[in-house]
Parts: structure tokens; C-alpha cells; sequence
């Protein structure tokens, strides 16, 4: 991994290589659409505003301002087969916090058709992965909609009202939370089961006793056991500290079904990414089988660069002129190996933020000034 933020090309080509070593074929498609796949969906689409133009033919188009649409539109079942594939794409939206349109690229991947527990284990490894690849501190948080409404349900929140269940707990609003149980006149053991699940937070290790013994009689074991076995697998292939598991991570019921999960990254206010299994979706596109994905935030990662980067190089590597073009290539290759950014100049350029300055005359590196 990247001991500095990766933001840019960097981050594009690291996920590209990541995505293709898993075995993930490169999905490309037009940047227009008609207009009616969207304004079908413009509850999962979560945001308002589309670009649209009348085409020579007299349809109305709109500039994808979504991927996933597009792909299940765009592609066939075929039982008993998934397939996996990551996409590299410009949408156009009104971006978060601005009142404007933009052009962002979007990077992220979906499994579709016969999904299993080891394609769900997969996507959440290379969520987790695509998070450690921007080479600052992250977290990926992850939920599952169906155990949440097992229990919304055993605790007697009617579905007419489940919506307003699944914004208290979004918003981890505890007083508005037994307010509505209250009004609906829940026992108080349902009331606390539904509180103590909106407080669980923490790694898999340290939650998943509490959760076993908690939802032991709201969440049937056939249904509890893959989400446990799932994480507990996720957990052990990845860095500790990294997954975190917190109910309050909710995504449209009306379209996701299993788990659904948001990454972080240090110095970025909102998810950097964000998935789930869309199976709902899937039938609201008259779709059978299953699909598991999600999106990387590439905008977002590059609109708070500049405020993450404390350091724009780690070496700088100053070398005079005695110095031979070989001998000043084989330091910074060396340096590079040892998975350091270098930046080779003659003088120090201005307004260089560096963790070291190494010193090189003839070709030898005669002193190294640590900043850092």
C-alpha cells in the first residue's frame, strides 16, 4: 500500500490493477441514455437534477448520471453464471454541497446473476481493499437490511411505519427511536432490543457476541450464521481496525435487501464509498437473479487532496552536477523499492513539503536530513 495519498490517475490505475487481478473485465458503455430508466428510478438515484436532450430520433436522452442503471439495463441473465465486471466512468450530477452540474469520474464494480456468499465475501474484500489503495487511514462500515428488518419486525414496528424506524436508526436518534415505540406501544424489552442494536459499534471480534446473544430470538440462525461467517471471514483477511460493524449504515429498503456498507477516509467529511446488494432493484427492473456492488467516490478523494497531503513527497533526492544521470536513477529506484515517492532535482524547488532530504555528490548520497 501507498505510504501517501493516492488521488488522480495514481488511484485509477492502482484500482484498475487491483479489480483485474481478481479476475473483473473492464465494462464500457455510452454516455447517454434514455431519459425513462431514470426517471423510473429517481428514488434510487437519491438526487435530483439530469442533463437531457432530445436525440435526431425525437427520444429524450439524458447523460448517464448513474453506472448500475445502466449496467442491469445493458446486460442479460444467465443462469447459474455471474458476471463480474468494474467500470471506469464520467456521470453528470449536481455535485454534493454545489448547485452546479459536473462531469465526475466514477470507479466501482458489480457481480450479477447467480450471486452466492463467497461473491458477497469477495465484493466486501475489494470495498475493503479499494479503501486501503488511497493510502490514508479508512474505515469500512458495513450493515445488512435483512436483519434489520427481521428485527424491526419482531419488535412489532408495523410496515407502515418501518420507514420512520430506519431514519431514527440511520441518524442514531435514540429519543425519536423510543418516541415511535412509545406511540406504538412496544414492550419495553422490544423497545431496548431495537436500542441496543442501533449502539452496537465496533469490530467483528468484540461485536459479534453481543450480537449472537441480542438478536438470539429476533433473527432465525440460518439467517444470522452467513452474516456472522461472512464477516468473521472478511475480517481475518484484512488489517485490524478497518471493518466496523453499525446498523446505522441503511440504504432504501425499496432496492437493497442484504448487507450494505459505506467506506471512509481520514480528512474527507462524507463515504468515499459506498454498496450493497441491490436484489429489490433488480425486480424493480423485472430481473431474477441477484447483484452485489459499489461505488468509488474518486471526486470526493480529490476534492479534500490538498487538505489530507501533509507531505508532498517523502524523499527529495539533491544532486550536483558531478553526479551521473545512472547513479542519481539508481538512488531513486532504490528509494522507490523501498515504497518511498521520489523527487530528484538539482535545487530545492519552493514550497516543497518533504519527510527527508537526501544529499548526493558524485553519484553518493553524503547526508540525509530528516523533516518529518
Amino acid at each position: 500500500m501507498s505510504i501517501f495519498p493516492r488521488t488522480g490517475e495514481s488511484l485509477r490505475a492502482a484500482l484498475r490493477r487491483l479489480y483485474d487481478s481478481y479476475g473483473y473485465s473492464r465494462y464500457k458503455m455510452s454516455k447517454f441514455e434514455e431519459y425513462d430508466l431514470y426517471a423510473r428510478n429517481k428514488d434510487f438515484l437519491a438526487f435530483d437534477g439530469i442533463i437531457t436532450f432530445t436525440d435526431t430520433n425525437g427520444k429524450l436522452m439524458a447523460l448517464k448520471p448513474d453506472v448500475t442503471l445502466s449496467i442491469i439495463k445493458n446486460t442479460r441473465e444467465q443462469a447459474g453464471a455471474v458476471r463480474k465486471m468494474y467500470y471506469n466512468e464520467n456521470v453528470y450530477r449536481v455535485a454534493k454541497g454545489s448547485r452546479t452540474f459536473r462531469e465526475i469520474m466514477q470507479m466501482g464494480l458489480e457481480a450479477i446473476g447467480d450471486v452466492d456468499d463467497f461473491c458477497v465475501l469477495e465484493v466486501l474484500r475489494l470495498a475493503a481493499e479499494s479503501l486501503l489503495l488511497t493510502g490514508r487511514g479508512c474505515v469500512l462500515a458495513l450493515s445488512h437490511l435483512g436483519l434489520l428488518s427481521d428485527v424491526l419486525h419482531y419488535a412489532g414496528i408495523p410496515m407502515g411505519r418501518q420507514e420512520e424506524a430506519l431514519n431514527c436508526i440511520a441518524a442514531k436518534n435514540l429519543h425519536e427511536l423510543d418516541a415511535l415505540c412509545a406511540a406504538l406501544g412496544l414492550a419495553p424489552d422490544q423497545a431496548d432490543l431495537l436500542r441496543q442494536l442501533v449502539s452496537l459499534y465496533g469490530s467483528p471480534a468484540s461485536v459479534i457476541p453481543s450480537l449472537r446473544d441480542l438478536l438470539r430470538d429476533a433473527v432465525p440462525p440460518e439467517r444470522l450464521q452467513p452474516f456472522i461467517a461472512i464477516l468473521t471471514a472478511l475480517d481475518a483477511a484484512l488489517p485490524p481496525a478497518l471493518l466496523r460493524i453499525d446498523f446505522s449504515i441503511v440504504s432504501d429498503p425499496r432496492y437493497y435487501s442484504g448487507f450494505v456498507f459505506k467506506g471512509f477516509a481520514e480528512g474527507v467529511p462524507d463515504s468515499v464509498l459506498s454498496g450493497g446488494q441491490y436484489d429489490r432493484l433488480m425486480r424493480e427492473m423485472k430481473r431474477t437473479d441477484s447483484a452485489i456492488g459499489f461505488a468509488v467516490y474518486l471526486d470526493r478523494l480529490e476534492q479534500f487532496a490538498s487538505v489530507r497531503a501533509e507531505y508532498d513527497v517523502d524523499d527529495l533526492l539533491l544532486y550536483d552536477a558531478a553526479s551521473s544521470p545512472e547513479a542519481v536513477e539508481r538512488e531513486a529506484d532504490s528509494l522507490r523499492r523501498q515504497g518511498r515517492s521520489v523527487l530528484a532535482q538539482r535545487q530545492v524547488p519552493p514550497d516543497i513539503a518533504c519527510r527527508r532530504v537526501l544529499h548526493m555528490r558524485e553519484g553518493e548520497v553524503i547526508s540525509v536530513e530528516n523533516r518529518a
